[in-house]
């Protein structure tokens, strides 16, 4: 690329730099000139026979600054998995990785390649219900340095923008499935732009062909170095790029220029259509699925594989390596700036907050679902009088209120794997790890599960002439809201562990099914089977509620015992004519002075929950 091509493509973002003072110029003072690897291979166990199966081998290449590097093949012939290594990530699940990543030379660690690159993911993992400008700002908000202000934030936003071709949708919303928003491609590049915050020096992109067809994209990302793996791309996107990294059954068939394709197939042997569009030529040559005769088509594969290796070419990229490294002395990577730690968690928290209000799936259908149940329950068991043949009835709406609460948190899975998905990548960058995300994610939560067991008290409580005094109405309350807090931390461990919508949601009701089944209502406490009791019941927090519950509603209550004056559960006010309400609660074991027992039984289950979320997150790395 000539050096006034490069000053043309780079002059937008140059002059936002220099106007965000030494604290930016010193995130991105290193002047990379070459980004190189060698000898990558790729190793996993086969399915079928269990032996080591190579789906890379001995990959090598380079790219200066200022280039586009193309990462083609077939599908299967390892173009994300070289790309991951190529990134410091995980190549695949259990692999065996060997590599030898260079930047300028010298050997990069996963820390020094962090701080100076970028990946954007094959899918876009946006918050749907942001609008593109608040993307990008919370993008800054979470990678660039506390001491930059507010108005060189603003600055490099608005350059970002404009340089995507974003001006006319910056104030529209990503999109939702409820909510339209801006197009697969403006999507794309809203990706791009958020990893070009930092003003990276390299950046990784898994399959930008949406994102490249703009030129506007190709403006910006034309200075910087980048790798881009691409299925098959258009004659115009394939000439956008400077170099070529053909793949096909994990080893390299050319690695090169773009515009020496053609002649070097052609010297060996595979003589290109003169109209036809090079990608497509090359994807069909080493792509052996769809061909009838197998054996022909492998020995072919073996010859292009046997004519790169042998080329001069081959020996070139190796030479272009060792003069690099020859070339460049040892040194240590300056030190990494990134965002203040501390305000990373009320940026999650700011961020969680506009989605929460207008993402009517997170918080307002279930609000919706719930005001519902809350109707529906208030006007099966209406205004039921204190008499004893009423105490079953108020029994089971306490069941049915603590348990079917507690079971509609399913409503939350699809939001909450959103909010997993945008983690993952924000991890995989280096930008927060999992202790903040799970602090942000049960903080902004607690306000609207209070709403909504207020709204669902107000309204069922009172309907159904429960206890009617203020002190009966907020005990209950706050075991709604315990068992509400306590569901929907149920969700987000069961969705970290399994973070497929329907895996989730199978999971999720199951464990409620098991909770209803052992939480004291169906069998009594003292006579459920041992094995239930005392590996399930002690730790299901719906348990706690229906217990804590049951003594808020009986335990300063008395009930009539009819016209004949036959008391169903004989108490100390049987020679009154009423059942006293605690004689209801011991036969189910139920003791009034262990309310506060039983609260904090439910904060220990939310708090075990949240910390084992909190540990899968942290032990898996997607």
């Amino acid at each position: 690329m000539d050096e006034q091509n490069t000053s043309a493509h780079g002059s937008d973002l140059s002059d936002v730099e220099k106007e965000a003072g030494s604290d930016y110029a010193h995130l991105t003072n290193t002047t990379i000139r070459s980004f190189g690897w060698q000898n990558v291979s790729v190793t996993v166990k086969d399915r079928q026979t269990k032996k080591p199966k190579l789906i890379l081998s001995d990959a090598t290449g380079i790219i200066q600054a200022g280039e586009m590097l193309a990462l083609m093949g077939p599908s299967g012939s390892g173009k994300t998995t070289l790309l991951n290594v190529l990134a410091h990530r995980e190549a695949t699940s259990g692999a065996v990785v060997t590599k030898s990543l260079l930047v300028n030379g010298t050997k990069a660690s996963r820390k020094d390649l962090r701080r100076i690159s970028s990946y954007v993911e094959q899918e876009d993992a946006l918050v749907g219900s942001l609008t593109v400008r608040e993307t990008l700002y919370f993008a800054a908000q979470l990678s660039l340095p506390a001491t930059i202000s507010k108005s060189e934030r603003l600055a490099r936003i608005n350059s970002l923008v404009a340089a995507f071709g974003l001006q006319g949708q910056s104030e529209s919303l990503i999109g939702t499935p409820i909510r339209k928003g801006v197009s697969g491609g403006q999507k794309r590049r809203v990706s791009v732009a958020s990893q070009l915050i930092t003003s990276p020096k390299i950046l990784f992109l898994d399959e930008p062909t949406s994102g490249l067809d703009s030129a506007a994209s190709f403006e910006v990302i034309n200075f910087l170095i980048v790798v881009a793996s691409i299925h098959q791309p258009s004659t115009t996107t394939f000439e956008l790029f400077d170099k070529l990294l053909l793949l096909s059954q994990g080893k390299v068939a050319y690695n090169g220029p773009v515009t020496g394709v053609r002649d070097y197939f052609a010297a060996i042997g595979q003589h290109m259509p003169l109209y036809m569009n090079p990608a497509e030529f090359i994807i069909q040559l080493v792509n052996t699925d769809f061909v009838q005769d197998q054996g022909k088509a492998s020995q072919q594969l073996r010859q292009v594989h046997d004519a790169w290796s042998q080329s001069d070419a081959a020996a070139d990229v190796v030479r272009q390596i060792e003069t690099e490294i020859s070339g460049t002395p040892t040194r240590e990577a300056d030190e990494a700036v990134s965002a203040n730690p501390y305000l990373i968690p009320i940026t999650l928290m700011h961020r969680s907050f506009i989605k929460s209000y207008r993402d009517v799936v997170a918080y307002g259908i279930r609000i919706a679902m719930y005001m519902g149940l809350a109707i529906m329950m208030g006007t099966v068991w209406l205004r039921l009088d204190t008499d004893q043949k009423n105490i079953n009835a108020f029994t089971n709406a306490i069941f049915f209120g603590g348990a079917f609460m507690s079971f509609m948190a399913v409503a939350y899975i699809p939001a909450f794997l959103e909010d997993r998905q945008l983690f993952v990548k924000e991890r995989m960058n280096g930008l927060y790890g999992p202790t903040a995300f799970m602090v942000a994610n049960f903080l902004i939560g607690l306000p609207y599960l209070f709403i909504i067991s207020f709204l669902f008290s107000i309204i069922a409580y009172w309907l159904g002439n429960f206890r009617p005094n203020a002190e009966g109405f907020w005990m209950w309350v706050m075991w709604l809201f315990l068992d509400l807090v306590a569901a929907e931390s149920l969700v987000v461990l069961l969705s970290c562990l399994l973070p497929m919508f329907v895996v989730a949601l199978a999971a999720t009701a199951f464990a409620n099914g098991l909770w209803m089944s052992v939480n004291g209502f169906m069998v009594q406490p003292g006579t459920l089977n041992v094995f239930w009791r005392y590996v399930f019941h002690y730790i299901d927090y719906q348990a706690y509620v229906f217990q804590g519950m049951m003594v808020n509603e009986f335990g300063k209550r008395t009930y009539t015992c009819g016209t004949d004056c036959h008391c169903m559960y004989p108490s100390a006010l049987e020679p009154q004519c009423k059942v006293e309400g605690k004689a209801i609660l011991q036969t189910y074991g139920f003791n009034t002075g262990s309310v506060d027992k039983y609260v904090g039984y439910m904060l220990l289950i939310i708090l075990g929950y949240r910390l084992l979320g909190w540990l899968v997150m942290y032990l898996r790395k997607h």
